[in-house]
This record gives C-alpha cells, structure tokens and sequence, in this order.
C-alpha cells in the first residue's frame, strides 16, 4: 500500500467539518471545486459543464471528469482520474492513497468485511492493525458505515482516498483470491508435506490437496497475472514451517506478496509442475521446467522452472521472461554511444569469440539475446547450445543440454559444428573441453558467443588461461569481452534535484578521467508510481574490451590483470564504475546505485 497516511490521523468524523455535503460525490460540485481551486479556468469548468449535460452516465464522478479531458491550468497536463483524486483528497482534507498490492494483507482484508459489503459502500480495507482499520474509500461523505465497522472489529476506521477504478477492481481481486485460498483449504482437512521437521507425519493421512482443485487453479492464474501487473521478473513460492511464502523480485529487489497456508503452497507447486511438464510425484531432486502463457494485454509470456528440495518442502522460482527483451536496440539496453558503437563492429566480425560476462542477474542472457536477434537474418544460420534454453526464439536453432544422457556443452559444440552453423552461441563456458571447443569453432570460421562468471572484462583472459587455454589460442580467436552489471534507474516521475550530493565522491569514482558536460545529481524521493522506493526499471552498464595487437603482445608477454586493464583502458576501454559515474552524472541513477553494483577502480 503506498499512501501519505499520517500515523494518527483522526477518524472520519473528526477530521471533515460541517462545511462539506453529505452523500455521493456529485459531478457538479466537484467542478465547481475544480474551478474554485483554480486548477481549471472557467472556460473549461464551463465547458466540461455542457458536455456532461448532455449525456446522462453511470460512471463515478471522477471516472466521468476524468474521460472528458479536462486540462490543468498551472501547466496544460491532463487531469487524469489520479490526478484529480489527490486533488480531492487535498481539498476535503483526507490522506490520499495509491493502493499498492504487494503492501495488502488480503486475508485479512477478507476477513474484516464481506466483499458484497465493501462494494455495496465502494469502501476497501488496506491495512488492519491492532487497534486502527485503514479502509480506502471513493465516497468520502458516505460515512454510515464507519460506526458499524467499528463496533464490529473493535478498531478505529481511518479513512483515505483512492480512485474508485482501483478500489472497485482490488475489491473484486482481493475477495475472490481470498476465497479461492479457503475453497483451497476446504478440499482437505489434512495434507502431507515433504518437510525435513515432519518425516514422522507422513503416514497419518494418504490424502492430499488436488492439484487440479479449482480453487488452487484460481490461486495458480491470479498469482501469474499478478506477477506480470507488477513487473516482476522472477517469482519465488518458498516452504515455510508453518506457512508457504510468495515473494516478487521487482528492479532487482524481492517484495514479500502473500502467504499460504501449507496445504495449499504443496497443491500450488503441484499444479505448476503438472503445467510444465516436470515429474509431479519427484521431490527429492531438483528439477527444471517451462510454461508459456500470456499476460493481460495478450501477449505470449515464458516462464523457466526450478525447483529445490528445501528442509520444509518443495521451493519453487519462476523465471519470468519479457516478450519485448529480445527486439531491445542498445540505447533501451544502456549502452552509451561511445560502447554501442564498438560493440555494433565487434558483432559484424566474420569469427571469432565475443564472451559476456558478469555475476547471476546481471541481464547477459538479454544482452545476447538481443544482439544474437538482430543478426539472424534468413541468411545466417544462428545455432545455440543452452542449459537451460533461456527464452524460445524461432529465428534461432537452439538446443538444450542433457547430461543425462552424456549431451553436454562440448558435446553440443561439436554437433553444431556440422550443422553449417555461421553463428553460435554457447550458454557458458564452464570447463576447458567447452573452452576447446569454442576455439575450434572460432578457428573454423564461426563467430561464437557465450558467457563467463568474471567480476571484469580483462578477467575472462585470466580466466581462460586458468581453465588450460593457451596464450596464443586466445589471441588467435578472442575479438572481445563485454562486462556488464544492472543497476536501478531513479523514477522520473519522483526524482528531485540533490544539490548537497558530494561532488567530490563523483569526482572520485572517475579519477583520472574527467566529466563532460555538466553534473545533474538526482535524489530518490517516492511516488505511487515507484511504490515509494525512488526507483523505477534497471539499466545496463558496460565495459566493452577490444583485442587490439597492443593486448595480444601484452597477453602472450606479461598477462598480468593490471597491466592489460590499464592497456585496455588506454585504447577506449571505460571501466564498469566509470560507465555508472556517467549515468549519475546525467540523472538516470545515484552514486549508492553505482558503489554497491560495480567493482573499484584500480
């Protein structure tokens, strides 16, 4: 819940005067309030007047305002439906409420009131607390309700404003998903689990929560549907001892969502292994899956499944990935001008090796991706080998590999190998045989692409020289390494101008390099748009080394790490700390941002 709610605010009753109207909102009033304030002019209060006139609607006043389009006069921007509900709870004297989801408890939310209650009332409890109901409400002056509720639930109501679109469409998500968790629990009295604690359990009951339960399906679709609502880019169902926990990871952070009981998180795990294809009835080992589903808009959306035996049961992360990742241009991926050119001439090379490196989550898979879709053009034939296939790409050959049966990263090189490929990718080089087998491929004529965990891009040469590949191999084949982190992007609807950052600290993190053109320090403030975090999205930064002949002499002579990064520097290399400095300098990110993902520079 992202609201500006004061700690003890007042109650209803005591924080309206006498001076405003009882009843429903009216669609009058409120313009003639609008106009008052001065947040439009009388021409458009006037107009907006006749327009409405004319045609009778069911609509909320503020709905209704709203779709009219009215424009503000302090600067010509639409008065859009939350605009003009922080504009009304401004003018009556209520705190305005953005409702955030993932800050809802919805199961006691249910249980506080029914839903045919809170619709009839157009009210929503968001926060219940010991001693103090938080009910969000779109008739501010309907208020004879509150001495009820208070009787009922021995708390306090404290009322704040919200859109009554997102009030209406919470009540109906809220409600129905917590009913959908009791039905849940209803199909069973008892369940068995596979927590390490209750072994000794196991035998007491055989009967267990069906998958295929249709509440369970309901709780399965809403927590997807959810997930892509709010962005989230992997979702975590994780065994509690006494509860199932689901949590988000939103820009790189997880936000704790709900929590279930435990016969239903089993049922839930179940019914989402059965829909990928995984061994339901297999717990003891890991296990990996895939579902391809769509999101509100439609559009088709791919998750990747894991699972992990934990001490109380079955964990499960879903990978979600966008549908828009793999069209991304590199100015959308954050590369700056200066390495999104060198990295343009580095792909169009004929052979040779181009690695990516970076920690887990540091978006390599999106950088290949989306470079490797641009260059699949219908006359090149683009093979990959994966574990496990990240996203399906039909402009793309891809292969998964099965060491079950023998089928690794090597041996699937060297299947490619006569498959007439032109480029490669290969999911990482882990060993020396893969490594080998990348240089023979790139020797042969093919350009391949793959992955390393380094924390650089001079880093991967050490690397590969550690897993037992020659100097001269790798200067034969090597053409590039990217390095690359991800860090949050500061929300622009929020950010403020931060005129006490210490520009010394700026200064610092890019010795001896000097910034063009001026400092824009930004500050993460909080709005309903960023869920009061500051931040909204991430951005890459890169750290683009070319093998000139200067490095290869360096690595065939003295491959020290020092001596090629500062060589590798000295020909255009910017390193990874300095790539952010520069994105704190234009305003896109802070200097917190940039010290926690990047390594020092040396």
């Amino acid at each position: 819940m992202s609201a500006v709610l004061p700690p003890s605010s007042p109650s209803f009753s005591t924080t309206l005067s006498d001076r405003l109207p009882d009843g429903p909102l009216d669609w009058r009033s409120l313009l003639e309030w609008l106009s008052a304030d001065g947040i439009i002019s009388v021409v458009e209060a006037q107009r907006t007047l006749a327009r409405c006139a004319q045609v009778q609607s069911a609509q909320p006043p503020l709905v209704r305002l709203a779709s009219i389009g009215m424009t503000r006069v302090a600067d010509g921007k639409p008065l859009d439906i939350e605009t003009l509900t922080q504009w009304l709870a401004g003018h009556i004297g209520l705190p305005y409420l953005r409702i955030d989801p993932l800050k809802v408890d919805v199961g006691k939310v249910a249980d506080s009131m029914s839903s045919v209650y809170a619709e009839r009332h157009k009210i929503l409890p968001v926060q219940v607390m010991p001693h103090e109901l938080v009910i969000a409400t779109s008739e501010p002056f309907v208020t004879d309700w509150v001495a009820e509720i208070e009787r009922q639930s021995r708390r306090t109501v404290r009322l704040a404003l919200a859109n009554p679109l997102d009030i209406a469409k919470y009540t109906v998500e809220f409600f129905a998903l917590a009913k959908s968790v009791k039905a849940a629990v209803k199909s069973t009295s008892s369940a068995s689990t596979a927590s390490f604690e209750q072994l000794v359990e196991l035998n007491k009951t055989s009967k267990q929560l069906d998958a295929n339960d249709q509440g369970v399906v309901q709780v399965v679709d809403w927590l997807w549907q959810y997930a892509f609502d709010q962005r989230a880019s992997d979702i975590h169902l994780e065994p509690r001892r006494e509860q199932g926990v689901i949590r988000f990871r939103i820009d790189g952070v997880l936000h704790p969502v709900y929590q279930l009981p435990m016969t239903v998180h089993t049922a839930m795990t179940a019914r989402i292994k059965l829909l990928g294809r995984m061994d339901v009835v297999e717990k003891r080992r890991p296990q990996d899956g895939r579902i391809k589903t769509r999101n509100p808009r439609g559009d088709e959306i791919e998750m990747r499944l894991s699972t992990l035996p934990t001490a109380f049961g079955e964990k499960m992360v879903m990978r979600i990935f966008d549908p828009d990742t793999t069209v991304k241009n590199l100015d959308a991926l954050g590369f700056s001008a200066h390495d999104a050119g060198r990295w343009e001439q580095l792909v169009k090379k004929p052979h040779g090796i181009i690695l990516v490196t970076g920690p887990t989550g540091s978006g390599k898979t999106t950088t290949l991706y989306s470079t490797l879709k641009r260059l699949a053009t219908e006359a090149v034939n683009v093979n990959t080998v994966e574990d496990p296939i990240e996203m399906i790409e039909p402009a793309f050959n891809q292969t998964q590999v099965q060491p079950q049966l023998d089928f690794g990263f090597p041996e699937g090189l060297r299947a490619l190998m006569r498959q007439d490929p032109d480029i490669i990718m290969v999911g990482e080089i882990r060993d020396l045989k893969t490594a080998e087998m990348a240089v023979q491929a790139a020797l042969t004529g093919h350009l391949v692409f793959s992955t390393l965990h380094t924390n650089d891009a001079p880093s991967a040469i050490s690397r590969l020289m550690e897993l037992g590949v020659p100097p001269y191999l790798i200067n034969a084949t090597l053409v590039g390494v990217l390095a690359q982190r991800l860090v949050r992007t500061l929300c622009v609807q929020c950010r403020q101008s931060d005129e006490a950052a210490p520009r010394e600290t700026l200064a610092d993190l890019v010795k001896p390099w000097q910034l063009s053109g001026g400092y824009k320090p930004y500050k993460p403030v909080g709005c309903v748009d960023c869920r009061m975090t500051g931040f909204r999205g991430r951005m890459g930064l890169y750290e683009l080394l070319t093998l000139s002949e200067s490095l290869k002499e360096k690595i065939s002579r003295e491959p020290n790490m020092d001596a090629l990064r500062r060589q590798a520097i000295k020909e255009g290399m910017r390193p990874l700390r300095l790539a952010g400095a520069l994105k704190v300098a234009e305003g896109l990110t802070t200097i917190e941002e940039i010290l926690a993902a990047t390594p020092p520079l040396a």
